[in-house]
């Protein structure tokens, strides 16, 4: 079944299993490879891409579910890593091994979108669900106060 969605601002059409999990459909069919499978049990946030702005797990969600929406993965945020909020994480020097960034980056870009002037407990509930084996957790908040001025 063909499955057509916007991904990163470019329509796309995929022929795959509409049960499939987006996660797949966007590394598999798509070669974005950003994205990263951790759990797949839609815990950790590794997975974690923007579905009409606001951040969902891929591994979870069927590909069906993206049908006619647009989908932005950590690739779509910008051409240069010049994001506000890439631009942050590299001045903060947020990441260490980095497996959960562009579920960190997406997680803190859907944040800002709400919230552009954020609270430390407004960024703990909403990063709280990315899982940071590496607890650059201190970091992630320096850089999202960064990215919000």
């Amino acid at each position: 079944m063909v499955i057509s969605f916007k991904l990163n601002n470019k329509e796309t059409s995929l022929d795959v299993d509409p049960q499939m999990p987006l996660l797949w459909a966007i590394r598999d069919y798509a070669g974005l490879t950003g994205t990263k499978f951790s759990c797949g049990i839609a815990v950790c946030g590794a997975c974690t891409v923007l579905m009409e702005g606001a951040p969902v797990r891929s591994c979870v969600m069927p590909v069906s579910a993206a049908a006619g929406k647009s989908i932005t993965t950590i690739e779509g945020l910008s051409q240069n890593n010049d994001h506000p909020v890439q631009k942050a994480w590299i001045e903060a020097q947020v990441p260490q091994c980095g497996y959960c960034q562009s579920g960190q980056i997406l997680s803190a870009v859907a944040l800002l979108e709400r919230k552009p002037n954020p609270t430390d407990e407004d960024i703990d509930n909403a990063m709280n669900s990315v899982l940071c084996r590496c607890g650059t957790y201190p970091r992630v908040r320096k850089a999202i106060k960064l990215a919000s001025k």
